[in-house]
């Protein structure tokens, strides 16, 4: 567990990681009686922790899915910070997060979309619809100039009934013109296959323009505000 003391000292510990970094006044709370960073303090340290991209676009995209902060509010902290050490390196990764992904295997899917197979930013988490207004998918990954849709099917999707819902599901992308790829999770430790994948379905798509699409993004007026909220 890591601790940020300041200039207050304690003794080594096994059990915990000290750090003596600065520890203003606001960045800190006390929750039950015990003080604790504030979220954008605690997540700044944990993605200079890592010491990877990817990892600490991951704890962005994880944290803001959990409600603990939201993204503007983070890359305004990092914006304010000055010569800290692995600075760089967070303002990398707020440079790259916002996607809105909601696990790190999500994350890490759009990573490679973006990084390996270098097809630019994706929509991540957004509501797809028919052109009667009616929900299709909520899908992870979505090139929308292609008409390409990009799913993690983590290992709860192994279930029979799961397949079935999943099968049926992309046959409903497919349905209004939206080629598919899936990703499983032993798939993201080779870049090489999964960027391979994604270029093969997305030079399999369609690139309809807007006018001749099937499908929208176009949220209709039923479309509850929370859920708007959390697809933006």
């Amino acid at each position: 567990m890591p601790i940020v003391t300041g200039p207050a000292l304690l003794r080594p510990d096994p059990r915990v990681t000290l750090s003596r970094e600065q520890l203003a006044a606001d960045e800190r709370q006390s929750v039950g009686g015990i003080w604790l960073t504030t979220p954008a303090r605690a997540l700044f340290d944990e993605v200079r922790r890592h010491g990877r991209l990817r990892e600490a676009v991951a704890d962005i995209e994880v944290a803001v899915a959990a409600g603990l902060l939201s993204f503007h509010d983070f890359a305004d902290y990092v914006a304010s910070r000055s010569p800290w050490t692995g600075i760089g390196l967070a303002r990398d990764a707020v440079a790259l997060a916002g996607l809105g992904c909601w696990s790190r295997p999500e994350a890490n899917m759009a990573l490679t979309w973006m990084l390996d197979a270098g097809l630019g930013r994706p929509l991540c988490n957004v509501p797809v619809f028919d052109l009667h207004g009616r929900l299709i998918a909520i899908v992870d990954l979505l090139d929308a100039e292609a008409g390409c849709v990009g799913e993690y099917q983590g290992a709860h999707h192994k279930g029979v009934d799961q397949h079935r819902r999943d099968v049926a599901r992309f046959q409903a992308l497919r349905d209004v013109g939206l080629e598919c790829f899936e990703v499983v999770g032993g798939d993201l430790a080779d870049v090489d296959l999964v960027a391979k994948r994604m270029h093969a379905t997305r030079e399999r798509s369609l690139f309809r323009p807007p006018s001749e699409r099937l499908w929208t993004l176009d949220r209709p007026d039923w479309w509850p505000a929370w859920a708007a909220a959390r697809c933006l």
